[in-house]
């Protein structure tokens, strides 16, 4: 997962230290050697990361972290604080200022490599719902004034916890403020998750009645859990399984023995974003039940495609990453239509619809065009990758049938694919007109193909015999 960290720290050496350690691993590294340049280089880059230094002239990292958060522009921007105050008051200040978390200097490789790939995760999620809200708003189907203040109170946590001294002393510190349910035993925790619609999740890894990394790992892995927050107790001996904890998708932790100014701070960040990340949830769906999805298959119609595709092509250029586009269209389905009706065609472009969105990523913008065309954007995503899995949906529709007319009906049926990436300074238009062009060479060379549109040239020769796609 390729992105741009920004680390800020007034000690040149200590920058040149991390700006290697994350070189080795193909981050695009900046730097800043105090709080006033890296506020300005802040906004003006939009880094995915920020790992920023305590203990700085001018301006600390704890007024430097509350700036960044307070600038709606900055403000969704994940901040780890590396620093070698190691007090439990200094991580308390460091999260109340608006901190994902604190690294220890000498910073440990382990450490801060799976931090940075759990925030970049998460960081890759939001910005995408964020920029579908954004979208949303300036076509007017949803308002950004619309927005409920996040209520903290009577959020629901679930303590998964055999250890009698913390789970008592939990209750006492979540009981004025949480709905707060206590479960010792692992199976019986997977029930209650499943069905209880709770905020946050805590998980004590070290139990000797369970293994905490396969339950964490089963709350990622199921639907009704994938995006419950994740809070886990740690003890000092255990920061192997806690490494292993944040590959799987834990949000955040605390150690033992625990400071319950930090466990009340720690939790209060987790249900805040929750929140804020089920109003984007709600909000993008609210909006996709008005106007801009496309009523026979529920996918995004070609009104929000196109304007999605330019905020889409305008953030690549600032990330320097690739977005790839398909155009995809079912091969002689006007026989369908004329030999067995309107409402059999309907059902093969739903059925069709399906398909596809069982093949893209969450991530990916799947739309009908019009008609029996459709378009995949997919951000982040170089050629390669983006041809494999056009290859893999043709091979999907050709080899099993459609089922139509109450499953009296199957029809075999084939489509036709055409791929492309986009071009620095390329808008919204051309990109779709070399996919467009890429397909009707499919289209042209006998149907049921993937065609890669070649970078070198501009379009392909069109052939007189493809008029009826």
């Amino acid at each position: 997962m390729s992105a741009r960290i920004l680390v800020v720290d007034d000690v040149i050496p200590n920058v040149k230290i991390l700006e290697a350690k994350l070189s080795v691993e193909y981050y695009d590294v900046v730097t800043a050697y105090n709080g006033p340049d890296a506020l300005e280089i802040a906004l003006e880059q939009q880094p995915d990361l920020i790992l920023l230094d305590v203990m700085m002239p001018q301006m600390d990292g704890f007024e430097v972290c509350q700036r960044l958060k307070a600038d709606k522009r900055t403000a969704h921007i994940p901040v780890v604080m590396v620093t070698a105050l190691s007090e439990a008051a200094d991580r308390v200040q460091g999260l109340e200022s608006g901190a994902d978390d604190f690294l220890t200097k000498p910073v440990d490789d382990l450490a801060l490599f799976a931090r940075v790939k759990s925030l970049l995760r998460l960081k890759m999620m939001m910005d995408e719902f964020r920029l579908r809200e954004e979208t949303s708003s300036e076509m007017g189907v949803i308002s950004m004034s619309d927005r409920k203040e996040e209520a903290l109170q009577r959020a629901r946590i679930l303590v998964i916890d055999d250890n009698e001294y913390s789970v008592r002393m939990m209750k006492e510190i979540y009981a004025e403020t949480y709905d707060i349910t206590l479960e010792p035993n692992m199976e019986e925790a997977q029930v209650l998750l499943r069905g209880g619609d709770y905020d946050l999740a805590v998980v004590s890894l070290d139990s000797a009645n369970y293994d905490p990394l396969r339950l964490c790992s089963k709350v990622r892995s199921l639907e009704e859990t994938r995006q419950l927050p994740i809070l886990t107790l740690v003890d000092e001996a255990d920061k192997d399984k806690l490494i292993k904890g944040m590959e799987i998708g834990i949000n955040d932790y605390i150690m033992r023995p625990i400071d319950a100014n930090e466990l009340i701070v720690r939790t209060r960040t987790q249900i805040l974003r929750k929140q804020y990340q089920d109003r984007l949830r709600h909000n993008f769906h609210r909006s996709m039940e008005l106007a801009v999805t496309d009523s026979l298959t529920g996918l995004y119609n070609r009104r929000y495609m196109s304007s999605h595709l330019d905020a889409m092509l305008q953030r690549a250029k600032i990330d320097y990453k690739p977005v790839c586009v398909m155009i995809m269209d079912i091969d002689f389905f006007k026989r369908v239509n004329d030999t067995h009706g309107h409402d059999v065609g309907d059902e093969v472009i739903r059925e069709f619809s399906e398909r596809i969105g069982a093949s893209v990523r969450g991530i990916d913008l799947a739309c009908r065009y019009g008609g029996e065309e459709f378009v995949v954007v997919m951000p982040d995503t170089d050629l390669s990758v983006a041809s494999t899995v056009s290859e893999r949906l043709r091979r999907q529709i050709s080899e099993k049938p459609f089922s139509a007319n109450k499953g009296t009906l199957e029809l075999s049926l084939t489509c036709s694919i055409g791929v492309t990436v986009s071009k620095e300074e390329e808008n919204s238009d051309g990109l779709l007109k070399r996919a467009d062009e890429a397909l009707y060479k499919a289209k042209g060379d006998g149907r049921n193909r993937v065609v890669v549109a070649p970078s070198n040239v501009e379009t392909f020769e069109r052939e007189p015999d493809v008029a009826a796609r």
